[in-house]
């Protein structure tokens, strides 16, 4: 009767427990690429800060397209205090009202709105720049997780592979098949995989963190966690390819080529803003004996001294400090497109081999060995060296998984636009 009421109380505690735990499962959730990638867009303080600017170059749109206020002016002259008829004090007040309007000459108002305007496109394309810098931070980040997750994936079954070991030969130990000190190398041994196992958690703790940073979540890491695919492609686009889609898709390259065409509008506008505009004008007043008059004025600026010749000359310079930059950066695309490629393909070349035939041999040669050891055929040194040698081939195969996932999301970078996966 004892028994049974414990394992009851047994069995309702474990019901109780997994009620409680059941929630915090349930909140973990794996986050993809996309859905990472969606939720940075969406609350990323940089970025939004970055799309604001957008709106301010929209807002100088309005101001550059504005007319000129008219003027109006409203004058009584003549005011006699002392005046010889008390009854009619205003006899020889002068009234007059005049109104004046600048009329703009050269399309001047046109061209303020095309330079807004292209200027608007400009803050435009570097946002999405800006987009561009910040996901290949957000996607380092990403990949670094992942790597973090295989490296522990790892270390956790290389640490049960031995322990599994460690008990067979404890059990040798036992049967007198092999000496003590053997048994104590190898439980010295066993630090090495924990450590291992240490490192990587602390690893893969640190890459959530930073991605909730750049996600500007405050989720507990216990329940963030983020899934994809670690491992390569063999099919990569050719390097001419890759270099005509960033001509097309670098929005640095856009911004540069736009500021050209905007430093030719601001040339135009320079050469517009030297010609003259005319005030055109109108007065009505009355002025004693006669009961009303109204008048019409032209006033024309004279530029002989000021014709806007240092704007003139500022802006055609500026054109040409475009033009350069625009070559500089064209050049700076070509140059990131080939040393992303270069990297890329080295890596390539370094992962094909592991995949093909290293990381089979050092599992053949661990199993081999230890099977050898275990009848006695092989040494503890030979032993260990196995272990040791599938440990590092292993190891070896995720960071240069790592490192050509880095290789590839630089080459996006370099081309403008995901073009490896």
């Amino acid at each position: 009767m004892t028994l049974l009421n414990s394992a009851a109380r047994i069995s309702v505690f474990s019901y109780v427990f997994a009620s409680f735990l059941a929630p915090a499962l349930r909140g973990q959730q794996a986050f993809t690429w996309e859905q990472i990638r969606q939720r940075f867009e969406q609350s990323n303080p940089t970025l939004r800060a970055a799309q604001m600017n957008v709106d301010e170059a929209r807002a100088s749109e309005i101001t550059a397209y504005l007319r000129p206020n008219p003027d109006f002016t409203a004058t009584v002259d003549q005011l006699d205090p002392i005046t010889p008829n008390p009854y009619r004090p205003l006899t020889n007040t002068l009234p007059l009202v005049s109104g004046s309007y600048l009329h703009e000459r050269a399309n001047k108002r046109e061209l303020r709105r095309d330079s807004a305007r292209q200027a608007t496109g400009i803050a435009e394309v570097n946002v999405i720049d800006t987009e561009r810098t910040l996901l290949f931070t957000l996607r380092n980040a990403f990949v670094q997780a992942l790597q973090a997750k295989a490296v522990l994936q790892l270390a956790n079954e290389n640490l049960s592979y031995y322990d599994n070991l460690l008990r067979l030969n404890r059990d040798r130990y036992s049967a007198g098949d092999i000496a003590q000190i053997d048994v104590e190398r190898l439980e010295l041994q066993r630090v090495q995989y924990l450590t291992d196992v240490t490192n990587a958690t602390v690893s893969v703790r640190t890459a959530k963190i930073q991605l909730l940073q750049l996600l500007n979540d405050r989720t507990p890491v216990e329940q963030f966690d983020i899934a994809g695919p670690f491992d390569f492609s063999d099919r990569m686009q050719p390097l001419e390819e890759l270099r005509n889609i960033a001509l097309d898709a670098r929005p640095d390259l856009k911004a540069a080529l736009r500021t050209v065409e905007k430093a030719q509008t601001d040339h135009k506008l320079a050469i517009a803003n030297g010609s003259v505009d005319p005030t055109f004008g109108m007065d009505v007043g009355r002025n004693p004996p006669i009961s009303a008059y109204f008048g019409f004025n032209v006033t024309i600026p004279l530029r002989i001294f000021d014709r806007n010749q240092g704007e003139k000359a500022r802006t055609q310079i500026d054109i040409q400090r475009s033009e350069r930059l625009r070559e500089a950066t064209q050049a700076q695309v070509f140059s990131d497109v080939d040393s992303a490629y270069a990297t890329l393909m080295g890596t390539l070349n370094l992962l094909r081999p592991y995949k093909a035939t290293y990381l089979a041999q050092a599992e053949r040669i661990r199993e081999t060995v230890s099977f050898m050891y275990e009848r006695g055929a092989a040494s503890l040194l030979d032993f260990l060296n196995a272990q040791n040698d599938y440990r590092t081939t292993q190891l070896n195969y995720r960071n240069l998984l790592g490192s050509f996932l880095t290789a590839a999301n630089q080459l996006n970078l370099a081309v403008g636009r995901e073009v490896v996966q």
